[in-house]
């Protein structure tokens, strides 16, 4: 993606959305920059991966509401007076990624984690819903 193309899409405000394969969308809503985002499932349920280095937790906000995981953050520049960029390829400032999940999580389980530069949201499989059936009758 062309640079144009990306001020193109922050000018404009239209949520972008990336198709992950069956059921899988991560959208990005217009912000200064765009975290790269992996999600996956596991044995255990979602996982869903932001690559955010040079951030504390306390620069995170992560909401889930019913199917979509939002996690939004502020990453600041140092303040430093005087600089002159040679090259500059860090983003800074305000970002938001939205996940669609493809199916409802157990809400109360969800867990994240800030590593390495890795903040890693894991949103575990709701539990099986069992029905207990009380008249059971053999059919002649």
């Amino acid at each position: 993606m062309t640079t144009e193309d990306r001020y193109a899409r922050w000018v404009q405000g239209v949520p972008a959305m990336k198709r992950l394969g069956a059921g899988w969308a991560v959208f990005q809503n217009g912000y200064t920059w765009e975290p790269p985002v992996d999600v996956y499932e596991n044995d255990d349920g979602l996982v869903v991966q932001v690559e955010v280095g040079g951030m504390r937790v306390e620069d995170f906000s992560i909401t889930l509401d019913q199917r979509i995981l939002v996690v939004e953050g502020l990453r600041q520049r140092d303040a430093e007076p005087k600089r002159v960029y040679r090259q500059m390829e860090i983003f800074y400032g305000p970002f938001r990624v939205e996940v669609d999940l493809p199916w409802s999580v157990d809400a109360e389980r969800v867990e994240a984690t800030y590593e390495m530069g890795i903040l890693r949201v894991l949103l575990p499989r709701p539990p099986a819903h069992r029905v207990s059936v009380s008249n059971v009758m053999e059919s002649k």
